[in-house]
């Protein structure tokens, strides 16, 4: 004999109340008062660690504007009025310092992918593009970006290169593409040996070349995996793009020197600083994002 269909809220064979598969899911009396405690912990450790900065960010200001010399250092560096007359030089010259980094950034990412690439080329015939790859690497990675900066932009305008401009400039941004090209060249490096050798042999076994197998198999994934290293060598290239000013091209920094030589008054140095920071902590934050976006999706596996 059928059974008869049981009505929501009747009595099941095991005494259990039967519900509708219709009825929406209800949260249990244990599940909301742990929501509840939880939420509470939340409200309570932001207001803990509001009160807590707010009571350090107090202290710094008493002890700061309790020094005996804090009336000079405010007229010195944090002058209003100062700040707002060499603004607008301080700002033109923060574009040029954009643009260096753009045009900068792109040169890298070309160089130092090339030069990743024949560090991880195989085979005895390729051993002449390994040798010059690593001796790039090591030569560039151990001069510092100072030096290399006042060796080109002082040195290589003597050698009066035809058709090369002789602009501290173009030199500057030569130095900062020389000198973060072999820094990025070791990050896509790791990028590309952290394929898995099995990825190379599937793809050869499928009937592709090297060259194949490496832009459309290796690559992809390794230049995936250290996106979040390149971005925070960019964040690093936009604050020392402001190291061309050594060789005299008036870029922020070199702005703001100029603006201080008029009265010895160091406010514009803190405006060209205020500047950089506003420019380097959305990048900062963009980078952590994408950082994030690959713990969860990228190849490294879910956290």
């Amino acid at each position: 004999m059928q059974d008869s269909p049981q009505q929501p809220g009747s009595t099941g064979p095991t005494g259990s109340t039967v519900t509708s598969v219709d009825d929406p899911w209800v949260p249990s009396a244990l599940e909301q008062e742990r929501a509840a405690y939880r939420s509470a912990r939340t409200r309570r450790s932001a207001l803990v660690a509001t009160a807590s900065t707010l009571a350090m960010l107090g202290a710094v200001v008493a002890l700061v504007g309790s020094s005996p010399g804090w009336p000079r250092v405010k007229e010195t560096f944090f002058s209003w009025g100062k700040a707002v007359d060499s603004f607008p030089a301080v700002l033109d010259g923060l574009w040029l310092n954009i643009r260096v980094m753009l045009v900068c950034a792109v040169l890298i990412a070309i160089l130092g992918l090339t030069l990743a690439v024949m560090r991880t080329v195989r085979g005895p015939v390729a051993f002449p593009l390994r040798l010059f790859a690593t001796a790039y690497v090591d030569l560039f990675r151990g001069l510092p970006l100072l030096l290399v900066l006042f060796l080109l932009g002082f040195g290589a305008p003597a050698l009066q290169l035809s058709g090369v401009p002789n602009s501290a400039l173009f030199w500057g941004g030569c130095a900062l593409v020389l000198s973060y090209s072999a820094y990025v060249a070791e990050v896509f490096r790791a990028g590309i040996e952290s394929v898995h050798p099995s990825q190379r042999a599937a793809a050869r076994s499928l009937g592709l070349s090297y060259g194949q197998t490496l832009r459309h198999v290796v690559l992809p994934q390794a230049v995936r995996r250290v996106v979040p290293a390149l971005m925070n060598d960019l964040v690093s290239l936009q604050k020392d793009s402001g190291l061309i000013a050594v060789l005299g091209v008036i870029d922020a920094i070199r702005a703001a020197q100029i603006e201080t030589a008029s009265d010895f008054n160091y406010t514009p140095y803190v405006v060209a600083g205020a500047l950089f920071v506003c420019l380097t902590i959305p990048m900062a934050r963009f980078t952590d994002w994408v950082a994030r976006r690959q713990g969860f999706h990228g190849a490294g596996g879910h956290l």
